[in-house]
């Protein structure tokens, strides 16, 4: 048989593990920079998609909760090798920084002992720019026109006189329900999947009941038992299923979770976020820090572990669930609507977040102004990588104002 006509060896979950591996250590950037890694290898070098299944994965990733950039590798993954294939996926591109963040967690006390605490100083100034020129993005694309700017604008206000979790989860629920009634007529996505379908509809409709079962009965369950595992399961899986708008909306939906329950304390959670800003992989493995380093239940390497698994799991469920609905649902105009509404409304909860505790802790006189602001003109005007920034100011501060 002539080699040309041979068939092309089918694609396993190790192939797709493999691929996902070398992302998750080279794919430095954030959620947006991801996707054009993800195109070049997946659509360009391997042609495991055309650009009209990719796109039309990019805008389901967009659609849902949760990070989506590790959304989308879960949605090439299962695409191409079923459910094993999008776990092979997220263990590949997470691993690396997970890892990374969990050793900053544990070595974080030493290092602070060795050097003092002046880098902390230049990781939350570096931390309050990335978050910064966050919003001024996500404004640019999500809070386009009245509508949509005074949904923000009310957001944001709304947060900084009244915080906390409730508010937020209040304050994205009114955006969706803003969305439904003044946003409906936001374009569609044209394209379409060529792709075939590899989750049946009975595995899906399983997934999606799995999801809503665990949204509700982690914290009853966590309560009944008074389980400090599953209450931290509960928080992560809570924050990994309602975050929308992208990767950096985590920063506020954990740090209400986590710093007003005192499982960290700011300035440690900070610096945190800032660290993963200098790692490849989603930002969603902060998550793998937070567990570290909090004093709720197991911390340590096992509280790091609860933490990823339950803020990935929400992605995983909703990826596997909604997929082969998708083509039906991206084409009602009320579903469009409360994407719309929300992802306007997530702009103002990330700058009320941006205000506070961000800049609170960073900014602790005048001259600190200086710093945040100078990292801002690196990244926004220079575009410098957040990996070059960051470390450059820890280790600037760590040199000029050592204690």
């Amino acid at each position: 048989m002539d080699a040309a006509a041979q068939p092309a060896r089918a694609i396993t979950a190790f192939d797709v593990f493999l691929a996902f591996l070398r992302q998750g250590f080279t794919a430095f950037g954030g959620p947006a920079a991801h996707l054009g890694y993800f195109r070049r290898e997946f659509v360009e070098r391997r042609g495991w998609l055309s650009d009209a299944a990719y796109a039309d994965l990019v805008a389901l990733c967009h659609f849902l909760p949760g990070p989506s950039s590790s959304q989308m590798g879960m949605a090439i993954g299962l695409r191409q090798a079923g459910l094993a294939g999008a776990l092979a996926a997220l263990v590949g591109f997470t691993t690396p920084a997970a890892a990374a963040m969990i050793a900053f967690a544990l070595l974080k006390p030493r290092i602070s002992g060795t050097f003092g605490d002046g880098w902390l100083h230049g990781l939350h100034a570096a931390a309050a720019a990335v978050v910064l020129q966050v919003v001024v993005q996500m404004a640019r694309t999500l809070a386009i026109g009245p509508i949509r700017a005074g949904m923000t604008i009310g957001a944001g206000v709304g947060l900084f006189l009244i915080p906390g979790p409730a508010a937020q989860a209040a304050t994205l629920a009114a955006g969706g329900l803003f969305g439904l009634a003044l946003l409906r007529d936001t374009p569609a996505t044209t394209t379409q999947s060529d792709a075939a379908e590899t989750v049946d509809t009975g595995s899906a409709l399983i997934a999606l009941g799995l999801f809503v079962g665990l949204l509700v009965g982690l914290p009853l369950l966590a309560n009944l038992l008074q389980n400090p595992g599953l209450g931290m399961a509960s928080v992560f899986y809570r924050t990994g299923a309602l975050v929308f708008g992208g990767d950096h909306v985590v920063l506020p939906l954990l740090e209400r979770e986590v710093v007003d329950r005192r499982w960290l304390d700011p300035q440690t959670f900070l610096a945190g976020y800032g660290a993963v800003q200098a790692l490849p992989g989603p930002l969603f493995n902060f998550a793998g820090y937070v567990g570290a380093a909090q004093r709720y239940g197991p911390g340590g390497i096992a509280g790091a572990l609860i933490a990823l698994f339950s803020i990935y799991l929400p992605s995983l469920l909703l990826v596997t669930g909604v997929l082969p609905f998708w083509d039906r649902l991206k084409r009602e105009g009320w579903a469009r609507g409360v994407v719309a509404g929300i992802g306007a409304t997530v702009v103002g909860v990330l700058a009320a977040t941006l205000w506070n505790p961000v800049l609170m802790i960073a900014v602790r006189q005048p001259a600190d102004w200086a710093l945040v602001i100078a990292a801002f003109v690196f990244l926004q005007v220079a575009k410098l990588p957040a990996w070059v920034i960051v470390p450059g100011f820890a280790l600037a501060t760590g040199v000029f104002l050592r204690n």
